[in-house]
């Protein structure tokens, strides 16, 4: 096994949750992968506030499923 050091702010230690030193790899990519998660979603959300889809009920959601889903069997 081969080891390597990354030198990190406090701010995103803290940030990324990486515990109280030393971590695996493995854990460092899913503590990365997560934020990206995290700040797409945010993204989403906020593209959805300003185009009107974060007001649709759940019916309209599942009619607009249903719309796109019977496009592409009819076609």
């Amino acid at each position: 096994m081969r080891t390597v050091q990354i030198k990190v702010s406090e701010t995103d230690f803290v940030k990324y949750n990486l515990g109280s030193g030393e971590i695996k790899f493995t854990d460092l990519v899913e503590a990365i992968s997560r934020e990206y998660a995290r700040k797409a979603l945010l993204e989403f959300n906020e593209i959805a506030e300003q185009v009107g889809l974060s007001n649709m009920t759940i019916d309209e959601i599942n009619a607009e499923i249903n719309a796109v889903r019977s496009v592409k069997t009819h076609s």
